[in-house]
């Protein structure tokens, strides 16, 4: 993995806290596997949440919390996801001729939303790996990681609040959700003591992390799942991370370093509408509930899914 100087840290603001962090990394160098064969040539993340790729809805919840900088982290045959979020003045130009405004202002969003930039990991050898890719991008600061097959529902942001208790605690801040506790073997899982609460949900301090532990040992039924703001510190605690579950080196590993050196750890478990598209499941479930949401679409939509689902075959146009 890359090797660079952790030297830096990020300066206090005039009440001592650290900056809000303003910069997020999008770990999306991964196979995807599990969608295959769709996946061979198209990456997942830019596969359609009804006409939105995931991987924009994403990055409308960074710029939505005040992110305008964000890096991707890319593997082989992903270049796609840069082009996504680039001009395209021939297809802007065909929608002027037609005077088709509004698929116009849709077409020229997404370069609007974030100044990308993107690196490239060689091998996909674990979120840690992914992650040390940005040392040199975030420049000692403070910085958020968002996975890119997850999002929220942009009426229950949790991004916001997350950056915030990042400030005040200068330390690990993780977003958790509850689990039913025979899936507690699918995730990190935290140990915790609660806190407090706030707009985004309660917060708890966390006192230790295992990854993907069996049912009969797991501390908690609070899972880590696809946000988080960390520290500049976590790059030295990824290079002395060793590989773990699966061979790889997982961030939750360096996490838990950090936590056992006193570095403050803290999670909002959140309670909103979580869009998970890792999996053939998750993802359908995304397009039918955004799709139901939709004015445009909703109501058409809803008639016919209730009728398919009560056996009435009946093909709308």
């Amino acid at each position: 993995m890359p090797e660079f100087s952790t030297d830096q840290q990020p300066a206090p603001d005039s009440n001592g806290r650290s900056r809000r962090a303003v910069k997020a990394v999008i770990p999306a160098a991964g196979l995807a596997t599990r969608f295959l064969p769709a996946t061979k040539a198209v990456p997942k993340e830019l596969l359609p949440v009804v006409d939105r790729p995931v991987l924009q809805y994403i990055v409308e919840e960074a710029a939505a919390a005040g992110i305008n900088d964000i890096l991707l982290v890319t593997g082989r045959g992903k270049t796609s996801m840069v082009d996504h979020f680039d001009r395209r003045p021939d297809l802007e130009q065909h929608l002027t001729a037609k005077g088709d405004l509004k698929r116009l202002a849709e077409v020229k969003r997404p370069a609007e939303l974030a100044e990308i930039y993107t690196c490239r990991q060689a091998e996909p050898l674990g979120l840690g790996h992914a992650v040390s890719f940005a040392e040199s991008h975030v420049g000692g600061e403070a910085f958020a990681v968002l996975l890119g097959d997850e999002f929220v529902d942009d009426k229950d942001p949790l991004l916001p609040s997350m950056l915030d208790l990042q400030a005040q605690t200068g330390g690990i801040v993780l977003s958790l959700i509850e689990v039913p506790w025979d899936e507690v073997t699918r995730y990190g899982i935290a140990s915790v003591k609660p806190q407090s609460t706030s707009d985004g949900g309660e917060i708890v301090e966390v006192t230790a992390l295992v990854e993907k532990p069996k049912k009969d040992v797991a501390p908690s039924n609070l899972a880590v799942v696809g946000r988080y703001v960390l520290p500049n510190s976590i790059f030295d605690a990824i290079r002395r991370t060793a590989p773990g579950s699966g061979g790889e080196i997982q961030l939750t590993d360096s996490m838990a370093m950090l936590l056992e050196q006193g570095v403050p750890v803290h999670g909002i478990v959140y309670r909103g509408t979580r869009y998970d598209t890792g999996a053939p499941i998750g993802y359908l479930q995304a397009v039918v509930q955004l799709a139901c949401q939709r004015p445009d679409l909703g109501p058409k939509f809803k008639e016919w899914l209730g009728g398919f689902v009560n056996g009435n075959m009946e093909r709308t146009g």
